[in-house]
């Protein structure tokens, strides 16, 4: 692993044979060239808003979805913070940019000033060079769920060609609510952590052979380290959260699970 004084915090910057992602993310930058994007490897770390230097991962074996994006949605209009923290990693990595939306009310209507600026914001953002995907993590309430729709509906068709869409689900949308099915998207990660008053039932569910209604559910999981795994089929690939910033130890724990 080669030594980092200091990571850099404004801008983005290619550095010895390693990708340097800052904060304000509007470009990324290679030091030396990439060839075609690797399959997508079966681990995924994210990380999140905190430091991360990954220069130590294996890229067969892992790939990175970054916090690139929040955006605050209300009545007053939108917000959009960046990435506060540097993320460094081996120019090869497969990478998905996450953006986290907080949204109050219902969100807007379609063809709204609002509506869209949240959709140049994912656009710009999905238009990233090397980026292999864009997941968006959105706890979207029942009365949000229409805004949530029509949003996917009219961003999939703007993204450019090759990234791939996903999303991040509660675990409940996944076994019991259908409202998710038809959704313009890749895949749907359920979150098996932080299930709150849910959790043991979902578990047990789990636990029990069931799997997951929704067919897009079916090709990943979200977990975290802090929490042990529930009991799941074989074969998903796996995003993984982090309490901290990660580690060689922390990601040497999740491959060896994996396994």
């Amino acid at each position: 692993m080669m030594a980092t004084e200091a990571l850099p915090v404004p801008g983005t910057k290619a550095g010895t044979g390693w990708l340097v992602l800052g904060a304000s993310v509007l470009a990324l930058a290679m030091s030396c060239g990439r060839t075609t994007p690797r399959p997508a490897p079966q681990v995924f770390i994210w990380s999140w808003q905190r430091p991360d230097d990954l220069a130590f991962i294996d890229p067969e074996r892992v790939g990175v979805a970054f916090l690139a994006t929040t955006i605050r949605l209300d009545p007053r209009g939108v917000e959009v913070l960046p990435r506060l923290h540097p993320l460094r990693m081996p120019p090869e990595t497969s990478l998905i940019a996450v953006v986290r939306m907080e949204v109050t009310g219902p969100g807007p209507s379609d063809g709204s000033e609002a509506h869209e600026e949240v959709l140049r914001c994912l656009v710009d953002l999905a238009s990233l060079p090397h980026l292999g995907g864009l997941q968006i993590d959105f706890d979207a309430t029942s009365s949000q769920r229409a805004y949530y729709r029509s949003l996917l509906l009219a961003l999939r068709p703007r993204l450019p060609a090759g990234v791939g869409l996903s999303i991040t689900a509660l675990a409940s949308w996944c076994l019991d609510d259908a409202w998710i099915e038809g959704l313009p998207v890749d895949e749907a990660v359920p979150m098996l952590f932080r299930m709150g008053r849910d959790g043991p039932s979902i578990r047990a569910a789990l636990a029990s052979g069931r799997d997951f209604g929704a067919e897009m559910c079916r090709s990943s999981l979200g977990l975290s380290t802090d929490e042990p795994a529930p009991v799941v089929r074989s074969g998903r690939r796996r995003f993984v959260f982090h309490t901290s910033s990660w580690t060689q130890s922390a990601v040497r724990q999740v491959l060896e699970a994996q396994s």
